[in-house]
């Protein structure tokens, strides 16, 4: 089963996109070039969203303490981050990004 997030056309490089599916944690949408990416929105370290911060390439910067985390992976790339972000696998179709329910 898959879960609808947002059109293809409502997310550009550099700007990501914060939705909030039922029954699921805040995710953001993001692209990197030609290709989309879904995580959770809310920071591993604080209580602050990722769609607040800034996006550099493959990097989103948590706007609280300035920490980060690599969109593709999840991985922290910088403290004071050191957990993980949830990644979810996308699935395009009719012009619609939607991730497989967990």
């Amino acid at each position: 089963m898959k879960v609808i997030l947002c059109p293809v056309s409502e997310v550009e490089e550099g700007r990501p996109v914060s939705v909030n599916p039922e029954g699921l944690p805040a995710l953001a949408v993001y692209r990197i070039g030609e290709e989309y990416f879904v995580t959770d929105n809310l920071c591993t370290h604080g209580n602050a969203m990722l769609t607040d911060g800034y996006q550099e390439g493959e990097v989103i910067e948590c706007p609280f303490h300035g920490g980060s985390f690599n969109i593709r992976s999840g991985k922290p790339s910088a403290y004071p981050c050191t957990d993980p972000l949830t990644v979810y696998r996308v699935i395009i179709e009719d012009g619609q990004i939607a991730i497989e329910a967990p």
